[in-house]
C-alpha cells in the first residue's frame, strides 16, 4: 500500500481522502506526485508551487526512490499552467527572486537524480508544457491538447523553459509553439516528440504502471549517471545576459500590459510594439 508522506504541513495520499491541490505517496521504489485540483484544471499558485518543489525534493532526497511519476487529477487536464494573477515582478523581468519561483521550480524537477515520468492524464497548458518537458518522460493520453499562449499576451518566456523546448524537442517545435502559438493535437505532438508515446484512455493507467517499474528495475548508479551525461552532453551555451534583457524589455512594456488585461477582459489585444 502507498504510504502517506508529509511535507510542510501537508499529507499527501494516493489513497484515501484528497484534499491538498499537491499530493506525494511513496509505494516501494515509485514516487508518484499528483497535481489534485480538477476545478481549476490543477493550476498551480504559489502555494501550489511551494507544495510542488517540496514533494519533489523529498522524493529526490529518498534513496530508495527509483522513479517518479508527476500526473493530474481527473480526466480532462493535466495542468493549465501557473496562475498569472500571481506572476511575480521578479518572474516577469525573468530573474527568478528565489526558490519557489516557477523557473527555479521546473529546474529542480529536471535535475531529479532518477528518472521522471510525466503522466498527461489530459490537456497541457502554458506553464505546465515546459513542466512536462523537465521529466525524462512523457506518456499521453489520445484526445488530449496542447498550446503556450505567452505571445498572445506579450509574455516573454523564461530562458529554462525556452531551452528544454529547443534541446528536448526542436527549435522548429519552440518556435511553432512560442512565436506561432499553435495549438497541437495528441498526434502531433507525438508526430514532433513532445510525447515519447501516446495511448488510449483505456490503457492509460496500466502503460503508466508498466513504463514507471520497468524504470524501477534498472540499476540505479548507472541510470542516474547516464542521465545526468545525457543532459550535460545536450546542454548549450547560449547568451543570457542578452535573453534576460530581452525579457525585461517585455516585462516593462505596454503590450504585456495590454496583453494581460485583454485576457482579463476575455477581448483579442492591440499590441503597439513598445
Amino acid at each position: 500500500m502507498p504510504r502517506p508522506v508529509a511535507f510542510g504541513d501537508r499529507v499527501g495520499y494516493l489513497s484515501g481522502n484528497m484534499t491538498d491541490t499537491v499530493q506525494l505517496a511513496i509505494d516501494g521504489p515509485r514516487a508518484t506526485i499528483t497535481l489534485n485540483d480538477p476545478a481549476k484544471h490543477n493550476r498551480l499558485d504559489p502555494a501550489g508551487l511551494k507544495a510542488l518543489r517540496a514533494a519533489i525534493e523529498k522524493a529526490d532526497a529518498d534513496p530508495a526512490i527509483r522513479v517518479t511519476v508527476i500526473t493530474g487529477a481527473g480526466e480532462k487536464t493535466f495542468c493549465s499552467g501557473y496562475d498569472l494573477g500571481s506572476i511575480s515582478a521578479s518572474e516577469r523581468h525573468s530573474q527568478p527572486a528565489n526558490d519557489d519561483s516557477f523557473e527555479k521550480v521546473m529546474d529542480r524537477l529536471e535535475a531529479v537524480r532518477m528518472p521522471t515520468l510525466c503522466a498527461l492524464n489530459g490537456g497541457v497548458y502554458g506553464g505546465a508544457t515546459d513542466l512536462a518537458l523537465a521529466c525524462d518522460f512523457r506518456l499521453g493520453v489520445r484526445g488530449m491538447k496542447f498550446f503556450m499562449p505567452a505571445a498572445r499576451f506579450g509574455l516573454h518566456y523564461y530562458p529554462g523553459g525556452l531551452r528544454r523546448y529547443t534541446q528536448k524537442v526542436s527549435p522548429s517545435f519552440a518556435k511553432r509553439a512560442f512565436l506561432l502559438s499553435e495549438d497541437f493535437s495528441d498526434t502531433e505532438l507525438l508526430a514532433v516528440g513532445y510525447l515519447d508515446w501516446l495511448v488510449d484512455r483505456a490503457e492509460f493507467t496500466a502503460k503508466v504502471d508498466e513504463k514507471a517499474a520497468k524504470l524501477a528495475s534498472l540499476a540505479p548508479l548507472s541510470m542516474a549517471g547516464m542521465k545526468r551525461a545525457i543532459e550535460q552532453f545536450a546542454q548549450a551555451a547560449p547568451d543570457m545576459s542578452s535573453i534576460r534583457s530581452s525579457a525585461q524589455v517585455c516585462a516593462g512594456s505596454e503590450d504585456l500590459q495590454e496583453g494581460l488585461a485583454a485576457l482579463r477582459e476575455r477581448r483579442t489585444p492591440a499590441f503597439k510594439g513598445r
